[in-house]
């Protein structure tokens, strides 16, 4: 069966997309992350201080707080973590003895290779390519490389549309892997206006989330279907959100996200309503501060709370849906026209509430 693959640019990292035999797989190098050499800390006088990543297998979570890793640990997936393992490869038989130690395009690559399928068959073969998953390996680092090192962990990350790793909660084998925020959730814009990581509300930033939608059970909806419930839910939920506080007046809009086919398929159901500034000049507007209402109850997050990865189809910034049915969108890098929401394979969906750390 022939295989078809579409290439977009999330942030800093290249994605593919590709069907075959009805199964659909992303490969996100969230990062290109190296074991810790020493990682663990020291047992006591005359202990061997074992690294969690060498010892870690299929079902293990680990999480860190460190960029060199040296903190990591061994945790319960419930509780949060930054990488999921979905199994261990040994790549010895390609990558003999002498050797280099890959680049990234090369990292990419073994990880297509290596950890595409094996996470996939991980998730019973149920995985949302436009979802909060992504596919990323712990590559042994060019120390232990150098010493003859040639396995890796491969597993499933969630990463913001900038890039930044995003907290998990809870395993992937059985969480709706749909790409949604808790309410309260901003997200923040890059240099070329698209979508960047959570922020704090009160700085810039092109998307305040009012809430998190189940989509109805049964059949694919179709987007037109899509769009006409999810525009009742969130004017609902936006004005419940804001204390009904007239959002047009301060050149704002509610809008919403929708599922794809191949994320219905792979059991996401949820859907995010949020705010956002009138695009300008073709592209998103940044806007400061929080439209709810500051007299509501505070706000507590799902369980687990919701964490994912945005991801666009477009660089800079998926179509807004508004109540009005009108699209407003920044042109892609190709310089191709906003789609119209009926013509928008997916959207942006968005992210995850974390609690403060």
């Amino acid at each position: 069966m022939s295989v078809t693959a579409r290439w977009f640019r999330r942030g800093d990292h290249l994605v593919m997309l590709g069907a075959s035999a009805g199964a659909f797989l992303l490969l996100a190098l969230s990062t290109f992350t190296s074991w810790p050499v020493g990682a663990g800390g020291l047992a006591g006088a005359g202990a061997t201080t074992v690294n969690p990543v060498m010892a870690a297998q299929a079902g293990d979570c680990l999480n860190w707080t460190r960029k060199d890793l040296a903190d990591v640990a061994k945790v319960d997936c419930a509780s949060q973590h930054l990488f999921e393992v979905t199994g261990v490869a040994d790549i010895s038989a390609a990558h003999g003895p002498q050797a280099p130690f890959p680049d990234d395009a090369q990292w990419q690559q073994i990880s297509q290779e290596q950890c595409a399928k094996m996470s996939l068959d991980y998730l019973g073969g149920k995985f949302d390519p436009f979802g909060k998953y992504t596919v990323g390996p712990l590559n042994p680092g060019e120390r232990l490389w150098g010493e003859g090192q040639r396995t890796l962990r491969c597993g499933l990350q969630v990463a913001g549309p900038a890039g930044g790793l995003l907290p998990a909660y809870g395993t992937a084998r059985t969480q709706d892997q749909s790409d949604v925020y808790d309410p309260g959730v901003c997200l923040g814009i890059t240099e070329t206006r698209s979508v960047a990581d959570p922020v704090e509300c009160v700085q810039p930033h092109t998307f305040e989330i009012t809430g998190v939608v189940a989509l109805p059970p049964g059949e694919f909806p179709a987007a037109e279907a899509q769009d006409d419930f999810m525009a009742g839910e969130c004017a609902r939920i936006t004005a419940e959100y804001t204390g009904g506080v007239d959002i047009r007046a301060q050149g704002l809009i509610f809008t919403w996200d929708t599922r794809a086919p191949e994320s219905w398929a792979a059991g996401s159901r949820l859907a995010n309503c949020k705010v956002g500034a009138t695009p300008t000049d073709g592209g998103l507007t940044a806007w400061q501060g929080s439209v709810r209402n500051p007299n509501a109850p505070p706000l507590t997050t799902s369980n687990p709370p919701q964490t994912t990865a945005v991801q666009q189809a477009d660089a800079t910034g998926a179509p807004l849906h508004s109540e009005s049915n009108t699209s407003s969108a920044a042109p892609s890098s190709s310089g191709t026209k906003p789609s119209k929401p009926d013509e928008s394979e997916t959207t942006t969906a968005t992210t995850t509430t974390t609690p403060s750390r």
